[in-house]
C-alpha cells in the first residue's frame, strides 16, 4: 500500500484535543481537511503525524509543545490604554478580540488582564504554550509533486 510522503497531497480527518481531553477542532461533520504534506500549512508534528500512514489507517498522536505552536512569547503581550476601546464596550479577561498591524493584517488577541487604565492582550497564538493530541484517520492520498534533484 502507498503511504504518505513529503510533498503528497492528503485528505485527513482528525480530532484535535488539549491534554486535558478538551476538543479545540474537529473536521467531524466537514469535509476532511486537504494540504500538502511538507508545505507549511499546518504545524510540523501534524506533518510529521501523517507520514507513513496509509489510506483508511487511523491513529492518535502527541504534539510537544514545539512541532505544535510553540511556546507563550511574553514579547506577544501587549499593553493598550483602557481609553483606546470603545467607551460602550464590555471588556472581559478571555475575551477574544480581532487587531490589526500596521500593514492591515487581522490577528486575534485575547484580554488577558484588566487594569484600572490598561488592558492586557496576548496575542500569542491561541493554543500557544500547548501539548497537543490528534485522532488522525487517512482519507485520501491525492499525490503529489515529483521529487527534483539538484546535482
Amino acid at each position: 500500500m502507498q503511504e504518505v510522503k513529503m510533498g503528497d497531497k492528503v485528505k485527513v480527518h482528525y480530532h484535535g484535543k488539549l491534554t486535558t481531553g478538551e476538543t479545540f477542532d474537529s473536521s467531524e461533520g466537514r469535509e476532511p481537511l486537504e494540504f500538502e504534506v511538507g508545505s507549511g500549512m499546518v504545524i510540523k508534528g501534524f506533518d510529521d503525524g501523517v507520514t507513513g500512514m496509509t489510506v483508511g489507517e487511523k491513529k492518535t498522536i502527541s504534539i510537544p509543545v514545539d512541532e505544535a505552536y510553540g511556546p507563550k512569547n511574553p514579547e506577544m503581550l501587549i499593553e493598550m490604554p483602557k481609553e483606546r476601546f470603545p467607551k460602550d464596550m464590555e471588556i472581559e479577561e478571555g475575551m477574544p478580540l480581532m487587531m490589526s498591524d500596521e500593514s492591515g493584517q487581522n490577528f486575534q488577541v485575547t484580554i488577558m488582564e484588566i487594569k484600572d487604565d490598561l488592558v492586557i492582550l496576548d496575542a500569542n497564538h491561541p493554543l500557544a504554550g500547548q501539548d497537543l493530541i490528534f485522532d488522525l484517520e487517512l482519507v485520501e492520498i491525492l499525490g503529489g509533486k515529483p521529487l527534483i534533484i539538484m546535482p
